[in-house]
């Protein structure tokens, strides 16, 4: 009779039924699988071009995931990165790679202009031209900020070129070592420069009161403070990552800084087709997985290598985390 199941048809009804749900229970159970978020922020890893491209942002801009005063540590990464550029650079042209991919990783992160009388408050054109011991005093207001901004006791600092110099004196003169956790130094010249024949070095050459460009030799009063007696204190960890191709801070090596809970990493030695320059190690991305390890060396991991060239940064290396 039309509209009547017959039994078999039932009971075949009944057992495809079952069998759905029963496949169905594992994702009831264990709920909906969840891919991971995509980055916040795309990173590049371009130094000339992202340099450029930020210049046309204004002098108060910076670089994208910096800057979010309301952001709070977590327990993952319990100290805020304060990034420090480097010489005639400005906080948002010097970390283009770094403010995104850290703010990517889950850290709170701020930058700062210093050495052209903003304060640290905004950006300048043009920074790191000050005597470096005032620039550490800027530096060391701007973490008392951040510190009180965000609740942590201490900060990790990333810092490039003069960047990656003047924080060891803060750290060393200026009493910072009871603030910061871990200082990483991307091309530091923490040793003095050699001083090229017939170089025109300034009339403060050898002052730790002249301009930041006459500190940067060997023989200034600056370095020679700096390193005597040790650079590092302890208490905080050091790591140094230099390039064999730095054609500024000439010796490389004075980057070097061989003493206690102090790693020195030589890009070359990791990925022998890295050309990064002093310029380019700023956006490099094996520099930056160096620079991720450093701040969490519970979770490291390998670093990807890539084609990196003098001043334009890596061919290609995707972007993302």
């Amino acid at each position: 009779m039309a509209g009547r199941t017959t039994a078999p048809a039932r009971r075949w009804a009944l057992s495809a039924l079952a069998a759905a749900v029963t496949a169905l229970l594992p994702c009831i159970e264990s709920g909906p699988v969840r891919a991971d978020p995509p980055p916040l922020y795309p990173v590049p890893y371009s130094f000339i071009l992202d340099a450029t491209l930020s210049a046309l942002q204004g002098p108060n801009a910076a670089p994208p995931g910096t800057n979010n005063w309301k952001c709070r540590p977590t327990a993952a990464h319990p100290e805020p990165v304060i990034l420090v550029h480097g010489f005639l650079a400005n906080r948002n042209d010097n970390w283009q790679t770094y403010g995104p991919l850290l703010a990517n990783n889950g850290y709170c992160v701020f930058a700062l202009t210093y050495g052209n009388d903003s304060g640290g408050s905004s950006a300048g054109i043009v920074g790191g031209l000050g005597a470096m011991e005032a620039s550490a005093r800027t530096l060391g207001a701007f973490i008392d900020r951040v510190r009180a901004a965000t609740g942590a006791d201490k900060v990790d600092i990333v810092g490039h070129s003069e960047g990656a110099t003047m924080p060891y004196w803060y750290i060393k003169q200026d009493h910072g070592a009871a603030k910061v956790a871990k200082m990483i130094g991307l091309a530091p010249l923490v040793h003095g420069i050699g001083i090229p024949a017939g170089a025109n070095t300034g009339s403060n050459t050898g002052s730790a009161d002249g301009p930041a460009l006459a500190e940067f030799f060997a023989t200034s009063a600056f370095i020679q403070h700096l390193d005597a007696g040790g650079i590092t204190v302890p208490g905080v960890t050091y790591t140094q990552i230099v390039t064999r191709f730095d054609e500024l801070v000439i010796p490389y090596t004075s980057g070097i800084v061989a003493e206690p809970n102090s790693t020195n990493i030589t890009v070359q030695d990791q990925c022998p087709q890295d050309l990064a320059d002093h310029l380019s190690l700023a956006s490099d991305p094996t520099a930056a997985r160096d620079v991720l390890n450093a701040l969490d060396p519970t979770h490291p991991a390998p670093v990807q290598c890539s084609l990196v060239l003098p001043a334009i940064g890596a061919v290609s290396s995707g972007s993302g985390r």
